[in-house]
């Protein structure tokens, strides 16, 4: 009944025999009922966890894999409103899109960041016939590059849904003479640039857990696991089996909710309902470490619309420069994979804009590749299919009065919203109304998080007694709010460092397995730490990273071997990093 893959899968971590059972499986086995069952941990099923359990909702989450490792971990690292879904006329999507990129600049300003966009612009009337075609038809003939007027309409209108009050500036244009002098590695070809304001996420697998831990923290109505898959339905309930000991057992309720993002069909078919609701496409991007690039960029995301319809976006970030993306039909019973075609697309798209900067292979650090979850589009172009949600309803035969609900689409942007809809769908069924509303509501490490300099200075200076100003400030970058616990705990013996990585210290990364459901050594080094999208880990670091996550978890000897070669092998096959033997500088 299970996937043929999965978003990590790696059939070496199946029942390994941990030495004891997880806290929170026992508790499930223990207690194997609920109200609700969410099925799937990317962004919007936590979320949706987190509104339910904020509502009473006794509510359990399940993800087969590690939460945030699928769709939702392969993201652009955006929080955008969308100003290509005008040309789609969704006009609604843009709305609710600018409105929660806005409100999570403010509830969680310590992961989504404002984040300075620029568009080169090679043309002036550029796609003005075909952009109507476009509009009524979703359809076109050759893709066609945006020229700057019709550029500067979809821009205006942008401002019109997106200013905030007139906290968000407008967007300005710059003709050749300006533009260069302000990133002077553009292509001397361009006749204009434009630039508006968008938002960063620079970490969305730690958004996304701390609006996990949010909904955990609403009391014991609210249990969660990863690493635990949804494998069937039977007259007791979802049958789950577990990732670890392959054991299995049923949960009861009355309303189960699939947001298992591109693999919605392939779990209704688990749960013995085939439904053909997605069309997921392909996008992949690849990390460089190239400091020329990163200094070309000026601190801003470049972001355009290629001449073959595909949307680009060079992006600076944790110092280094990402690249993407690619938008390619994808058949979900297949891994997603950065191809070596899709890196030479990217190295012709970086000549594009920036055509005296050499790019190669031996600057590649990381490369990703998830799968949006579209609904089916059919003969639709890709570009051109909504990005828009809606909720998909099924009842259950083997258990009368169980309904599944299914969620068909969704982004990263409108995550919250869309849990309120979902959320109201379910309480609706349950026959219970909403106690209180998400919007507003901080999130995690968003929690009193200092946003001016001066907010930021009196946090370090009260903060920074134990470990140092540098220090403190890395943590709250790194976790918001959430460092006061651990600064609170620290001492010499946690804060020493690790052999291998300057930047993390023993205890903290003790903390991080302690804490946050670390379960496989893939699950630290790829979620809960950016050292491997950064380029930054090595093949004596995996070791160190392997021991002290094996001294919390009990891993003896044989089971960390096999937890590094899992971690290899995934890094290599999916990510493309081949781990240096020298430690790091």
């Amino acid at each position: 009944m299970s996937h043929p893959t999965t978003p990590q899968h790696t059939p070496d971590h199946h029942h390994l025999g941990a030495s004891a059972p997880r806290a929170e499986v026992a508790a499930l086995r223990a207690r194997p009922t609920a109200q609700v069952v969410v099925i799937g941990g990317g962004i919007n099923g936590i979320a949706t966890f987190r509104d339910l359990a904020l509502q009473g909702v006794e509510v359990v989450l399940v993800e087969r894999d590690d939460f945030v490792s699928g769709a939702s971990s392969a993201s652009s690292h955006m929080i955008h409103g969308g100003i290509r879904y005008l040309e789609n006329g969704e006009f609604r999507l843009v709305k609710e899109s600018v409105t929660e990129r806005n409100a999570l600049i403010r509830i969680a300003p310590h992961y989504v960041k404002p984040l300075e966009t620029t568009v080169p612009i090679y043309s002036t009337f550029s796609g003005i016939l075909s952009a109507p075609l476009r509009f009524l038809t979703h359809r076109s003939g050759k893709p066609t590059e945006r020229g700057a007027a019709l550029i500067k309409t979809g821009l205006t209108i942008y401002d019109a849904f997106s200013r905030d009050g007139g906290s968000v500036p407008r967007h300005r244009f710059h003709g050749r003479a300006r533009s260069l002098a302000e990133l002077p590695a553009l292509d001397p070809r361009i006749k204009y640039t434009a630039t508006y304001y968008d938002a960063s996420m620079h970490d969305p697998e730690r958004l996304a857990l701390d609006v996990l831990f949010d909904g955990l923290a609403a009391g014991p109505n609210a249990r969660s696991a990863n690493h635990l898959a949804a494998v069937g339905m039977d007259a007791d309930g979802v049958r789950v089996r577990d990732g670890l000991t392959g054991e299995e057992f049923s949960i009861a309720a009355d309303v189960v909710v699939n947001t298992s993002g591109p693999w919605t069909d392939l779990t209704n078919e688990d749960l013995g309902r085939g439904t053909r609701y997605m069309g997921g496409t392909k996008g992949s991007h690849i990390v460089l470490d190239h400091p020329e690039l990163l200094e070309a960029t000026g601190g801003r995301e470049i972001f355009f619309e290629h001449e073959d319809g595909r949307i680009v976006l060079i992006y600076p970030l944790k110092g280094r420069v990402m690249v993407g993306t690619t938008d390619l039909e994808h058949d979900m019973r297949e891994p997603a994979i950065c191809t070596e075609e899709e890196v030479d697309y990217f190295f012709e798209l970086i000549a594009h804009v920036f055509p005296a900067i050499a790019v190669d292979r031996s600057q590649i650090v990381y490369r990703f590749s998830g799968v949006r979850p579209l609904p089916r589009h059919d003969d639709t172009q890709p570009g051109f299919v909504s990005r828009d949600y809606r909720i998909e309803r099924a009842d259950v035969a083997e258990r009368p009065g169980t309904t599944v609900l299914s969620l068909v689409g969704g982004k990263w942007t409108t995550f919250r919203a869309l849990a309120e809809h979902l959320s109201d769908e379910v309480l609706g069924l349950l026959g219970q109304d909403r106690v209180r509303s998400t919007e507003g509501v901080p999130i995690g490490g968003g929690a009193g998080y200092p946003v001016t300099d001066d907010a930021r200075l009196v946090w370090l200076v009260g903060h920074d007694d134990e470990v140092g100003r540098a220090r403190a400030e890395a943590l709250l970058e790194r976790y918001g709010t959430r460092a006061e616990a651990y600064l609170d705990e620290v001492d010499g013996e946690t804060e020493r460092p690790l052999e291998h990585h300057a930047g993390y210290t023993q205890g903290e990364i003790t903390r991080l397995v302690r804490n946050e459901r670390v379960v496989h050594l893939t699950d630290l080094v790829l979620r809960r730490t950016s050292i491997a999208f950064t380029g930054s880990l090595t093949a004596p670091l995996l070791d160190e990273l392997a021991d002290l996550t094996g001294d919390e978890l009990g891993w003896d000897a044989a089971r960390r071997r096999s937890e590094i070669e899992a971690a290899r092998e995934l890094l290599a096959s999916r990510h493309g990093v081949r781990l240096s033997e020298v430690a790091a500088a």
